[in-house]
């Protein structure tokens, strides 16, 4: 039998590279999705797995085009890791709509395009998983996050209600919304004097917890929004 395949958006670096590395320890074959080429080819050569696929996830296209090029190679789509962001800081009166909408196509949009695109090759399957990366932002966002953190608090709702669809399919789909994590794009946002390392989280503690959903004792949550955040003392 050939291996279990999933999709891992924004898989170039920080919570997706993370990602890639667990599924791939735990035997997946990888289509890595990401604008930057080389960022791709290191977390290939870290995870000692994967195909490069390099796309805009923004663009409904290159979605249906990463999709159909992994059925065509693998001739299945087990698992899909939605997690590609985008976001500035910006407050409500600062954004501008160009910025407005590119938030919520890189976080929402993008994430319904590839739910809605891999669902008909997990039904033809027999079945799969969606994990969709939300935020701690989108019930409780820093000041500047407004707009990121109503793209996220679409994601949550999207999640469950492809979980009640895919129920009848066996396809699930869950939440897991990180709190701060020790990435390049958190690092935009706030500097290691503002907010320590000892309060994030590292990348792996996220992929840990969407590879308990696909494949692990989490695999029972569909619909859920789970929670990761350092408890604060």
């Amino acid at each position: 039998m050939s291996k279990p395949v999933a999709i891992i958006t924004g898989a170039g670096k920080g919570i997706g590279r993370a990602t890639a590395i667990e599924l791939a320890s735990r035997g997946y074959d990888l289509v890595l999705t990401a604008r930057t080429q080389s960022d791709l080819d290191e977390t290939i050569k870290q995870a000692g797995a994967g195909v490069a696929i390099p796309a805009d996830v923004s663009r409904l296209e290159d979605v249906e085009r990463v999709v159909v090029e992994t059925s065509k190679r693998f001739g299945r789509i087990d698992a899909l890791v939605n997690n590609a962001g985008y976001a500035p800081v910006r407050s409500i009166a600062q954004m501008t709509s160009d910025e407005w909408r590119q938030v919520i196509d890189t976080n929402l949009s993008a994430t319904f395009y590839f739910c809605r695109a891999v669902f008909p090759f997990m039904q033809q399957g027999g079945g799969g998983a969606i994990v969709n990366i939300s935020s701690l932002s989108s019930r409780d966002p820093f000041m500047g996050l407004g707009a990121y953190g109503a793209a996220k608090a679409g994601i949550n709702v999207l999640s469950l209600a492809l979980a009640r669809e895919g129920e009848p399919h066996n396809i699930a789909a869950y939440t897991v919304a990180p709190g701060a994590v020790e990435t390049g794009m958190f690092r935009q946002l706030l500097t290691k004097d503002q907010y320590p390392p000892s309060k994030t989280l590292e990348p792996a503690d996220v992929a840990r917890v969407i590879a308990q959903c696909i494949c692990g004792d989490l695999k029972h949550s569909a619909g859920e929004v789970i929670y990761v955040h350092k408890r604060l003392k």
